[in-house]
C-alpha cells in the first residue's frame, strides 16, 4: 500500500455481496442464449461500490478529524501541543494496483480459496472488494478463519483447465481473461470449451460449497436485468456499435466494445450446433473488423446447413 501512497497507515477493506438468487449456471445450458457472468448482468459494480466507499470515507474523515481535535486538546492541556492534521483517505475499486484479496484476507473478510478468489463464511464466493486507504493508524482485525479443506470442485469445474494447481491460476487459459481482456482472436484450443460464455465465467465460483450460506444480494442496483439474464445470441450478433452502446449503457460489458463482444458471441454461435444460427454467422463473415470476420467464418463452418 505505501508504494501506491506513502502516507497510508491503514487499509479498510470491505466486501459487498452480489450473490444471485437462482442458479448462476442455468443459462450455460441454453444453446441459443448467451451467458454473461453474474456480475455483468446489472449496473457497473465499479460505480456502485465506489459510491458506497466514498460515503464511508467521508465518515472516516469526519470521525478521524473529531478524534484528532480531541487528541490535540488533550496534548495541548498536557504539553502545549496543537491539534493534529485531518486524516487523508483514498478509495479503490479494482481501479489501481491494489492487492485486494490479500488485504481482504488480512482484514478478516475471508480467505483466498483454491480458485484464487476470496471466500467468505457468510457470502461464499460472491464478493466485490473495495478499499479505503487512510493516514489514520487503526487497529488490525483478526483473521476470519475458514479453509477449503480437501474440496477441489472449483478446480474440476473450470472449462479450460486454468488451474495448474490449487491456489494458482493461469490467466491465459481463463475464460474471463479470454472474453474480456484478450483483444485478439480467441485461441482455437479454447473455443469449444467456452460454450456460450460471452462475457466472463462463473463456473469456479458457482460450485463453491460455501455458497450454500450466501443469500441473494439486497442491493437493488446489483439485481440482474431481465434483458441480460439470458439474451438471444442472434440478437446480440446483430448489434452495431450504437446498438451495443445502448444495450450495455451503465454495464461493465460496455468497456470491451462492440467488436470484442460480438467476437465472443460468434464463438457461442459456433458452439450452439443450431442450423438456424448459421445465417447469423454468415452475415458477419465480411465484417470490417478482421477478428469478428474470422470468428464468423469459424462459427459458420461448424454449424449444420
Amino acid at each position: 500500500p505505501r508504494a501506491l501512497w506513502p502516507e497510508a497507515r491503514s487499509v479498510i477493506a470491505l466486501g459487498l455481496s452480489y450473490a444471485p438468487g437462482g442458479d448462476p449456471l442455468a443459462t450455460t445450458r441454453l444453446a441459443d442464449r448467451g451467458n454473461l457472468s453474474v456480475y455483468a448482468r446489472h449496473r457497473d459494480y465499479h460505480d456502485v461500490v465506489k459510491g458506497m466507499l466514498k460515503h464511508l470515507a467521508q465518515f472516516v474523515v469526519a470521525e478521524g478529524a473529531r478524534m484528532s481535535v480531541a487528541e490535540g486538546a488533550r496534548r495541548s492541556a498536557a504539553q502545549g501541543a496543537g491539534a493534529g492534521a485531518a486524516p487523508g483517505v483514498k478509495v479503490f475499486v479494482d481501479t489501481a494496483p491494489v492487492m485486494e484479496k490479500p488485504l481482504a484476507e488480512r482484514a478478516g473478510l475471508g480467505w483466498q480459496g483454491k480458485h484464487t478468489n476470496l471466500v467468505s463464511r457468510r457470502h461464499g464466493s460472491w464478493l466485490f472488494l473495495g478499499e479505503i486507504y487512510t493516514t489514520l493508524d487503526l487497529p488490525r482485525s483478526a483473521p476470519s478463519g475458514g479453509q477449503c479443506g480437501s474440496c477441489r470442485r472449483c478446480l474440476d469445474a473450470c472449462p479450460t483447465d486454468a488451474f495448474p494447481e490449487p491456489y494458482r491460476m493461469d490467466a491465459r487459459r481463463c475464460i474471463s481473461y479470454l472474453t474480456i481482456e484478450n483483444p485478439g482472436p480467441i485461441p482455437l484450443e479454447f473455443r469449444a470449451a467456452m460454450g456460450n460464455r460471452i462475457y466472463g465465467c462463473d463456473d469456479c465460483l458457482a460450485v463453491c460449497p460455501w455458497n450454500r450460506f450466501a443469500t441473494e444480494s439486497r442491493q437493488m442496483k446489483l439485481r440482474a436485468r431481465d434483458d441480460l439474464t439470458a439474451p438471444r445470441l442472434a440478437d446480440l450478433a446483430r448489434l452495431d456499435d450504437a446498438g451495443f452502446r445502448a444495450l450495455f449503457s451503465g454495464s461493465p460489458v460496455k468497456r470491451i466494445g462492440r467488436n470484442r463482444f460480438v467476437r465472443n458471441v460468434l464463438v457461442a454461435v459456433g458452439n450452439s450446433g443450431l442450423a438456424a444460427l448459421r445465417p447469423v454467422a454468415q452475415a458477419l463473415c465480411d465484417d470490417p473488423d478482421p477478428v469478428v470476420a474470422e470468428a464468423a467464418r469459424w462459427a459458420a463452418g461448424r454449424l449444420p446447413t
